[in-house]
């Protein structure tokens, strides 16, 4: 068993490496790109619309088909249901959070609250998408344990590394631009991402142990990582459509392809 949660710390570390290498795309701008940086979320909604489908829901359908009592559809939908509901409620903290400083420190306060908004945004969503990695190694367990499954968990790994790139660019691109300093803006892009070892980590301990989760936890980290995709990222890369109508839709329907390559092809 321990072997498959240090898989998943390993697998999870590569994936927070990822957001180090995006955040450090803030050395070679002085000012971000706009274009480039719609371009750049885009492509982070598409992988991760994409990866709920074919790495979480369908994982969990037949998951939940061969091994519970209960109607597949309802385990799933329930799951889904409480990922997206897990987000709404930590969005929806951080928002009081952000209300309360406001009142208590005036209008100052303002540049410093779109920071930790900015931060903790990405670092929410980051926590189900390390929650999935371990997931998929959990899988792994006892007879499991096959070179077509492990090809399963690191197709996810690499998925959720893929766009965690432009994530960590999206966050220390826009600190760039507040008047960070670009060690100060790496920083804070790259600790978005070090909840995703810890959290593989957990999921790969409750995988192991209580089998059973398993359908539940993999699409409630769907309907997280779908919820985070269309409330956030989607709206934030569609800044100046007049200007650049379709950079944001090429980013998207270009992560959605690699993704849904990445899972056929290697899954």
């Amino acid at each position: 068993m321990n072997h498959i949660v240090f898989l998943a710390l390993i697998a999870t570390l590569g994936t927070w490496s990822v957001t180090a290498l995006g955040a450090a795309t803030v050395v070679f701008f002085k000012t971000p790109n706009p274009r480039l940086l719609n371009l750049m979320l885009g492509f982070a909604a598409g992988v991760m619309i994409a990866a709920s489908f074919w790495s979480l829901l369908q994982p969990a359908i037949a998951q939940a088909e061969l091994s519970s009592s209960h109607p597949a559809w309802m385990i799933v939908t329930i799951g889904f249901l409480c990922g997206a509901l897990f987000m709404w409620a930590s969005d929806k903290a951080v928002s009081f959070t952000r209300g309360r400083a406001d009142i208590s420190q005036g209008a100052r306060s303002d540049r410093f609250n779109r920071i930790i908004m900015l931060v903790l945004s990405i670092t929410l969503h980051n926590i189900p998408e390390g929650l999935a990695v371990g997931v998929a190694f959990g899988t792994l367990q006892n007879g499991d344990f096959t070179p077509e499954n492990l090809m399963g968990a690191v197709t996810i790994a690499i998925g959720i590394g893929l766009q965690n790139f432009p994530e960590g660019a999206a966050v220390s691109i826009p600190l760039r631009r507040e008047g960070f300093s670009r060690k100060k803006s790496f920083f804070l892009g790259q600790a978005s991402g070090m909840v995703e070892p810890v959290a593989g980590v957990i999921g790969a301990i409750l995988v192991v142990y209580v089998k059973a989760i398993l359908p539940f936890a993999l699409s409630f980290a769907a309907g997280a990582m779908i919820l985070v995709a269309v409330h956030e990222l989607i709206p934030e890369c569609q800044q100046n459509q007049k200007v650049q109508p379709y950079s944001a839709t090429k980013g998207i329907v270009l992560g959605f392809a690699v993704m849904m390559l990445l899972d056929v092809m290697l899954g």
